[in-house]
Formats: C-alpha cells, structure tokens, sequence
C-alpha cells in the first residue's frame, strides 16, 4: 500500500469516530424560560419562544435574566446580563429596550407577536389606549428597565394582562400580584 492510500484511509478512519462522538452538553443556565425549554415539546406551548426572542431581541435568553413586575400603576420590563462582565448582552439589552420603547409608545406591539407567535393579551388595548399609558427606559447596572404605567383603569388592565402573559410564556417565576413599585 502506498503513502497516499495508508493516508486515506486513517483520514477516513478519524472521520468515522469522530462523526460518531456526540458534542459536550451545553451547560444548564439559570434563566428559568431556558431551564424549562428541554420539556416534552407535545407539552410545551412556549415552545420556540426562547430561540424566537434571541432572534427578534438580539441577545441570548441564556446569557440573560428576564422579569416582569407588575405595579399598581403598571408594571415593568426587566433584562439583565447574567454575567456582570458581559458587556456585550448588557449593551444589546439597551438598544433593544429602547427600540422597544419606541415602538410600543407608538402602539406597535409586533416584536412581542413574532417572539411569541401570537398577539399576547392586552396588546389591542394597549394600542387604542396608547395615550393614556406612559413608558420610561431606565438602565440598570447589567441591563435595563421599561417602566409602564398607566391611570386610565382599562389601560391600566391591559398592562397588567399583557405583562402576566409574558411571566406565564416567559415562564420567569415572577409574581402575577401587583405590589408598589
């Protein structure tokens, strides 16, 4: 046998094993939608959301913790960079925020609608009662804050509804009661 043919076949043979190893699991993250993803797909509604939010979000759910609070008078929208050095999500969190911002001043609830493949609850109302509902940007150490808040009472209902959809879809653990902000 030749030089080149030995060759080959130990090419061939490195190949074949190393087709046959399977890739190092990725490491568990402590965002509780990322947790919970790896469920039974028949049984998981949410199913997507995550991969669909990176997308749309433009930084990882997995290198990020997410929470939504809801206030007497409203609520909030809150991303942080899991790693204080990551400047790189805490950054992206920011120029998404106020993207978000503009558009929901706006009453374009679109984002939402594509991330989790359906309009959330409260979205229409939000909409028509965009006037009588005010939103702020407030940047946290590692990320960011939307502040909602609203004193019509029916926008006021809305908030609350749309924000209770996202801790439920999101899966983050938050609580659905309002508290003082």
């Amino acid at each position: 046998m030749n030089l080149l043919g030995a060759s080959a076949i130990l090419l061939y043979a490195l190949l074949a094993s190393a087709l046959q190893e399977k890739p190092p699991a990725p490491e568990k993250s402590t965002c509780p939608m990322h947790q919970k993803e790896g469920s039974d797909k028949a049984d998981n509604p949410q199913e997507g959301v995550g991969e669909r939010g990176d997308q749309h979000m433009g930084f990882s759910h997995e290198k990020t913790v997410h929470h939504f609070r809801i206030y007497t008078d409203g609520g909030a929208i809150e991303a942080d960079a899991a790693d204080a050095h990551d400047t790189a999500s805490r950054d992206a969190i920011r120029s998404h925020f106020a993207h978000i911002l503009t558009m929901f001043e706006a009453g374009d609830f679109s984002i939402p609608m594509l991330i989790h493949a359906q309009n959330p609850p409260g979205t229409a109302e939000m909409k028509s009662l965009r006037a009588k509902i005010q939103y702020k940007l407030v940047d946290t150490e590692r990320g960011g804050r939307i502040l909602i808040t609203a004193n019509d009472p029916e926008a006021l209902r809305a908030v609350h509804a749309f924000l209770r959809f996202q801790i439920s879809d999101h899966r983050t653990g938050d609580t659905t009661d309002s508290s003082k902000p």
